[in-house]
């Protein structure tokens, strides 16, 4: 079992969180959104070996946030509001 840190709630176990997608996938605005477009956002990921930044919810508190981790070993390096991480970018 892991423990996610939520930045609303604190510690808490990875049971409780669910993964939203990758951090920075900008869902297109307009209707003149051509099908390759919606294609390419909705199932087109890097899904690169290391370092990633991705949206999750903690469930319980149903607030979505921005985990930086490492996507082979799993180490979680931060949590961040998505409000923050808004700014931040």
């Amino acid at each position: 079992m892991q423990l996610f840190h939520c930045p609303f709630c604190g510690q808490r176990d990875e049971t409780e969180f669910h993964f939203g997608g990758e951090a920075g996938n900008i869902r297109p605005d307009g209707a003149d959104v051509t099908s390759e477009r919606w294609a390419s956002y909705l199932y087109l990921r890097d899904n690169p070996k290391g370092a990633v930044r991705e949206v999750w919810v903690h469930m319980t508190c149903g607030e979505f946030f921005v985990m930086a981790r490492d996507s082979v070993s799993h180490h979680v390096a931060s949590t961040t509001s998505l409000d923050c991480a808004e700014h931040a970018q």
